[in-house]
């Protein structure tokens, strides 16, 4: 089980919350989160990349040229890869890059993930409780109070944000807001610091405690 100290949106201490999750055994959890890692990104392309082979190219229905006489190599189409304009030999063609992972897996490379980056995490009571109106002015100086660095790479995780902590979140390049029950091992591996509301704790007990 692993205690945060929980901060109020002031910057003021506001008590202790804990997180105890089941993680890999340490000899295998390298291979787990590669393989989760590796899956998330294979998943995200698109796979739409398509050259047309020589029998797809427009024209090249007559004989250039004939075939003795000329001095030139003998042609039987100008779509042939040989050709500027021809066909591509073994092009890419629209396939799936999808990997699989069982369900059991993802869930405990996530947990895994996730527990691997407690030096890293701050825990705060009331995220952006005094934003009335979007404005990201105030998430920065939010975040100064907490300690954190601004120009490092945040991920903030929360239960229900608000519209207003959305918009405001969404304006800094540095910085990604994520779901309680929404998280992914990449941006927990990728982020130098997260940021997670207590509310958000509680739910992510709820959705991958088990």
């Amino acid at each position: 089980m692993t205690t945060f100290d929980s901060l109020k949106w002031d910057g003021k201490k506001s008590g202790k919350i804990s997180l105890d999750l089941k993680v890999a055994k340490e000899s295998s959890a390298g291979d787990l989160l590669h393989r989760a890692v590796l899956r998330q990104l294979a998943n995200k392309r698109q796979g739409t990349a398509s050259t047309l082979t020589r029998s797809e190219v427009r024209g090249g229905g007559r004989k250039p040229y004939k075939q003795k006489g000329t001095g030139r190599a003998r042609q039987g189409s100008i779509r042939t890869p040989l050709r500027p304009g021809g066909g591509i030999v073994f092009g890419p063609k629209p396939r799936s890059y999808n990997l699989d992972m069982n369900r059991k897996e993802r869930r405990l490379a996530l947990r895994t993930a996730l527990m691997s980056r407690t030096s890293d995490i701050q825990t705060v009571e009331d995220f952006g409780s005094s934003l009335t109106t979007p404005k990201t002015k105030e998430i920065v100086k939010g975040l100064d109070r907490l300690g954190i660095d601004k120009t490092q790479k945040i991920l903030i995780i929360l239960d229900n944000p608000s519209t207003n902590i959305r918009k405001s979140i969404h304006n800094i390049p540095n910085i990604k807001l994520v779901l309680a029950d929404q998280l992914n091992v990449f941006d927990i591996l990728n982020a130098n610091q997260l940021v997670i509301g207590n509310s958000a704790i509680e739910k992510i007990k709820e959705v991958y405690e088990s």
